[in-house]
């Protein structure tokens, strides 16, 4: 169940077992933040990780007794469907997805059967093989969020990736009206994918108790 508070100008909302973690997203200046985000981890419990942005969560760590700064990456959205023209569609199931991911991107967040990982797209090959993938997964009303995606090794460079991307967007925004990602902010050549097809991106950062 998502749960809301606020202080101030600060608000925490805790959000569980999003993206492999218990998440407690965080904005508001640092002086209404801090104590909020003390109280909401006595209530919640140390299963929650503050994410914000950078900044912020980088402050939260130095005011809140027993939280430490985890790491930090890119968040990125987008409110528009992007140009392009696909073949990608959505999968009936999910057969071929776990044997991609692992061999393509074992280290992803979105696996098939995993809570809030709803379906799939892909651009298959002349067999039926899926050559590129991507997920609609922690999706809310007013966001949509893509994740899981992965290329075939014998795929990658033809553009692939977009394409499944750019349809997955498209879809989210349509059924959202926003869509979002996270993504490495070493990971260049994602980020300029992501951005060709209209996306902004920002940094931010994870927290957890010690």
């Amino acid at each position: 169940m998502v749960r809301a508070w606020r202080q101030g100008d600060a608000v925490a909302v805790a959000s569980p077992d999003v993206s492999k973690h218990d998440r407690l997203a965080v904005v508001g200046q640092v002086e209404d933040a801090a104590p909020l985000v003390r109280d909401v981890l006595r209530e919640v419990g140390p299963s929650y990780r503050p994410f914000g942005d950078e900044a912020l969560v980088r402050d939260l760590a130095e005011r809140v007794p027993g939280l430490t700064f985890s790491a930090s990456f890119g968040w990125m959205d987008a409110s528009e469907i992007p140009d392009l023209t696909t073949t990608a569609a959505w999968l009936d199931g999910d057969a071929g997805v776990e044997e991609l991911l692992t061999e393509a991107s074992p280290k992803s967040y979105a696996w098939p059967g995993r809570s809030g990982v709803r379906r799939w797209a892909a651009l298959t090959g002349d067999r039926g093989e899926l050559l590129s993938i991507a997920a609609d997964a922690w999706s809310a009303p007013g966001v949509g969020f893509l994740a899981g995606v992965a290329t075939h090794p014998v795929a990658r460079g033809k553009g692939l990736s977009r394409q499944v991307c750019g349809f997955v967007t498209a879809e989210l925004v349509k059924r959202h009206g926003r869509v979002a990602l996270m993504v490495d902010g070493d990971n260049a050549a994602a980020i300029a994918v992501y951005r060709r097809l209209g996306y902004t991106y920002r940094r931010v950062a994870a927290a957890g108790m010690r």
